[in-house]
Protein backbone atom coordinates (compact mmCIF):
# COMPACT_ATOMS: atom_id res chain seq x y z
CA UNK A 1 0.00 0.00 0.00
CA UNK A 2 2.97 2.42 0.55
CA UNK A 3 4.09 2.21 -2.76
CA UNK A 4 0.84 2.77 -4.47
CA UNK A 5 0.21 5.49 -1.98
CA UNK A 6 3.08 6.95 -2.72
CA UNK A 7 2.81 6.70 -6.33
CA UNK A 8 -0.50 8.33 -6.30
CA UNK A 9 0.96 11.67 -4.17
CA UNK A 10 3.63 11.55 -6.30
CA UNK A 11 1.24 12.26 -9.71
CA UNK A 12 -0.88 14.62 -7.89
CA UNK A 13 2.14 16.75 -6.91
CA UNK A 14 3.67 16.49 -10.22
CA UNK A 15 1.20 17.35 -12.58
CA UNK A 16 0.14 20.43 -10.35
CA UNK A 17 4.06 21.68 -10.37
CA UNK A 18 3.84 21.38 -14.21
CA UNK A 19 0.51 22.91 -14.55
CA UNK A 20 1.73 26.11 -12.05
CA UNK A 21 5.09 25.98 -13.81
CA UNK A 22 3.65 26.13 -17.23
CA UNK A 23 1.26 29.06 -15.85
CA UNK A 24 3.59 31.26 -14.72
CA UNK A 25 5.86 30.91 -17.81
CA UNK A 26 2.92 32.05 -20.05
CA UNK A 27 2.11 34.51 -17.83
CA UNK A 28 5.82 36.10 -18.14
CA UNK A 29 5.87 34.90 -21.80
CA UNK A 30 2.84 36.72 -22.86
CA UNK A 31 3.27 40.36 -24.41
CA UNK A 32 1.19 43.19 -23.16
CA UNK A 33 -0.41 43.60 -26.40
CA UNK A 34 0.56 43.41 -30.22
CA UNK A 35 1.34 45.91 -32.66
CA UNK A 36 -1.71 47.99 -34.47
CA UNK A 37 -0.77 47.76 -38.67
CA UNK A 38 -3.22 50.45 -40.33
CA UNK A 39 -4.42 48.75 -43.30
CA UNK A 40 -6.92 50.12 -45.87
CA UNK A 41 -10.48 50.41 -43.67
CA UNK A 42 -9.13 48.39 -40.93
CA UNK A 43 -6.29 47.76 -38.21
CA UNK A 44 -4.10 44.02 -38.51
CA UNK A 45 -2.88 43.19 -35.72
CA UNK A 46 0.57 41.97 -35.35
CA UNK A 47 1.54 39.30 -32.14
CA UNK A 48 5.07 38.38 -31.40
CA UNK A 49 6.45 34.76 -31.94
CA UNK A 50 5.52 33.70 -28.36
CA UNK A 51 4.60 30.35 -26.69
CA UNK A 52 1.96 31.35 -24.63
CA UNK A 53 -1.10 29.59 -26.43
CA UNK A 54 1.18 26.11 -26.48
CA UNK A 55 1.80 27.06 -22.59
CA UNK A 56 -1.31 27.73 -21.44
CA UNK A 57 -2.64 24.19 -22.89
CA UNK A 58 0.22 21.75 -21.33
CA UNK A 59 -1.20 23.87 -18.18
CA UNK A 60 -4.46 22.99 -18.86
CA UNK A 61 -3.66 19.28 -19.62
CA UNK A 62 -1.24 18.98 -16.91
CA UNK A 63 -4.07 20.49 -14.10
CA UNK A 64 -6.95 18.34 -15.55
CA UNK A 65 -4.23 15.20 -15.21
CA UNK A 66 -3.65 16.06 -11.49
CA UNK A 67 -7.25 16.59 -10.30
CA UNK A 68 -7.94 13.08 -12.28
CA UNK A 69 -5.13 11.56 -10.21
CA UNK A 70 -6.32 13.51 -6.79
CA UNK A 71 -10.04 11.96 -7.39
CA UNK A 72 -8.98 8.86 -8.13
CA UNK A 73 -6.96 8.68 -4.84
CA UNK A 74 -9.83 9.13 -2.25
CA UNK A 75 -11.96 6.59 -4.34
CA UNK A 76 -8.96 4.11 -4.94
CA UNK A 77 -9.05 0.61 -3.19
CA UNK A 78 -5.76 0.54 -1.59
CA UNK A 79 -4.79 -3.53 -1.02
CA UNK A 80 -8.01 -4.19 -2.71
CA UNK A 81 -10.23 -2.96 0.02
CA UNK A 82 -12.86 -0.86 -1.01
CA UNK A 83 -14.51 1.54 1.24
CA UNK A 84 -18.37 2.69 1.33
CA UNK A 85 -18.72 6.44 0.59
CA UNK A 86 -20.10 6.65 4.19
CA UNK A 87 -17.53 5.95 5.70
CA UNK A 88 -14.71 7.83 3.64
CA UNK A 89 -16.34 11.06 4.19
CA UNK A 90 -18.01 10.39 8.08
CA UNK A 91 -15.68 13.27 9.15
CA UNK A 92 -16.55 17.04 8.34
CA UNK A 93 -12.52 17.98 7.71
CA UNK A 94 -12.49 15.31 4.70
CA UNK A 95 -15.64 16.85 3.29
CA UNK A 96 -14.47 20.23 3.22
CA UNK A 97 -11.20 19.23 2.12
CA UNK A 98 -12.57 17.34 -0.82
CA UNK A 99 -14.62 19.92 -1.59
CA UNK A 100 -12.21 22.41 -1.66
CA UNK A 101 -10.49 20.45 -3.58
CA UNK A 102 -13.04 19.74 -6.69
CA UNK A 103 -13.95 23.66 -6.37
CA UNK A 104 -10.16 25.36 -6.65
CA UNK A 105 -9.65 22.85 -9.10
CA UNK A 106 -12.56 23.46 -11.47
CA UNK A 107 -11.58 27.17 -10.85
CA UNK A 108 -8.22 27.22 -11.93
CA UNK A 109 -8.73 25.01 -14.67
CA UNK A 110 -11.70 27.74 -16.22
CA UNK A 111 -9.43 30.47 -15.97
CA UNK A 112 -6.66 28.12 -17.67
CA UNK A 113 -8.93 27.82 -20.13
CA UNK A 114 -10.40 31.42 -20.62
CA UNK A 115 -6.96 32.86 -20.20
CA UNK A 116 -5.87 30.30 -23.32
CA UNK A 117 -9.16 30.82 -25.50
CA UNK A 118 -9.03 34.43 -25.10
CA UNK A 119 -5.23 34.72 -25.84
CA UNK A 120 -5.67 32.23 -28.93
CA UNK A 121 -9.21 34.31 -30.40
CA UNK A 122 -6.62 37.65 -30.21
CA UNK A 123 -4.24 36.06 -32.68
CA UNK A 124 -6.07 34.66 -34.79
CA UNK A 125 -8.94 37.18 -35.36
CA UNK A 126 -6.37 39.44 -35.94
CA UNK A 127 -8.20 42.13 -38.37
CA UNK A 128 -10.56 44.35 -36.71
CA UNK A 129 -12.67 47.63 -38.50
CA UNK A 130 -12.09 50.12 -35.45
CA UNK A 131 -8.94 52.30 -36.27
CA UNK A 132 -8.43 52.87 -32.80
CA UNK A 133 -8.35 49.10 -31.76
CA UNK A 134 -5.04 48.76 -29.37
CA UNK A 135 -4.45 44.99 -30.10
CA UNK A 136 -4.79 43.89 -26.47
CA UNK A 137 -3.85 40.63 -25.17
CA UNK A 138 -5.43 38.49 -22.93
CA UNK A 139 -5.69 40.04 -18.92
CA UNK A 140 -2.88 40.50 -17.51
CA UNK A 141 -2.48 37.83 -14.30
CA UNK A 142 -4.64 35.24 -15.42
CA UNK A 143 -2.49 32.36 -16.42
CA UNK A 144 -0.20 33.51 -13.10
CA UNK A 145 -3.45 33.78 -11.12
CA UNK A 146 -4.59 30.15 -12.58
CA UNK A 147 -1.15 28.46 -12.25
CA UNK A 148 -1.04 29.17 -8.36
CA UNK A 149 -4.27 27.55 -8.45
CA UNK A 150 -3.74 24.40 -9.52
CA UNK A 151 -0.52 24.72 -7.31
CA UNK A 152 -2.89 24.52 -4.35
CA UNK A 153 -5.63 22.70 -5.74
CA UNK A 154 -2.43 19.43 -6.34
CA UNK A 155 -2.07 20.49 -2.35
CA UNK A 156 -5.86 20.06 -1.71
CA UNK A 157 -6.00 16.72 -2.88
CA UNK A 158 -2.62 15.81 -1.44
CA UNK A 159 -4.68 16.76 1.76
CA UNK A 160 -7.96 14.47 0.65
CA UNK A 161 -5.35 11.53 -0.24
CA UNK A 162 -4.16 11.65 4.02
CA UNK A 163 -7.41 12.17 5.20
CA UNK A 164 -8.99 9.03 3.11
CA UNK A 165 -6.66 6.90 4.26
CA UNK A 166 -7.18 7.86 7.91
CA UNK A 167 -11.12 7.36 6.76
CA UNK A 168 -10.08 4.09 5.55
CA UNK A 169 -7.76 2.80 8.44
CA UNK A 170 -10.35 3.64 10.76
CA UNK A 171 -13.11 1.97 8.49
CA UNK A 172 -11.33 -1.39 8.62
CA UNK A 173 -9.57 -1.17 11.91
CA UNK A 174 -6.07 -1.55 10.38
CA UNK A 175 -3.57 -1.42 13.27
CA UNK A 176 -1.43 2.37 12.84
CA UNK A 177 1.86 1.45 11.69
CA UNK A 178 3.36 3.78 14.67
CA UNK A 179 1.92 1.81 17.42
CA UNK A 180 -0.53 2.79 19.90
CA UNK A 181 0.12 6.13 21.65
CA UNK A 182 -2.05 5.66 25.01
CA UNK A 183 0.15 2.13 25.51
CA UNK A 184 3.76 3.30 25.23
CA UNK A 185 2.42 5.92 27.61
CA UNK A 186 0.76 4.07 30.10
CA UNK A 187 4.03 1.91 29.99
CA UNK A 188 6.22 4.78 30.18
CA UNK A 189 4.64 5.98 33.20
CA UNK A 190 4.54 2.76 34.63
CA UNK A 191 8.06 2.29 34.17
CA UNK A 192 8.84 5.83 35.56
CA UNK A 193 6.74 5.08 39.00
CA UNK A 194 8.42 1.50 39.67
CA UNK A 195 12.00 3.58 39.24
CA UNK A 196 10.97 6.22 41.67
CA UNK A 197 8.29 5.09 44.66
Amino acid sequence: MANQTTNIALGTAFFGVLAFIFGVVAENKKPAQGTPILMKGYVMCKFPSDPTVALGSLSIVALAISAAIGLFSVFFPYKGKSVPKGALFHGMTMRVFFIVAVLVSIFAEAMLLWATITEGLHRSLNKHNDMDYACPTAKTGLFGGAGFLALDASLFWLVSQMLTLNARADYLEEDDPKGSYGEVHTTEYDSNTAAHP
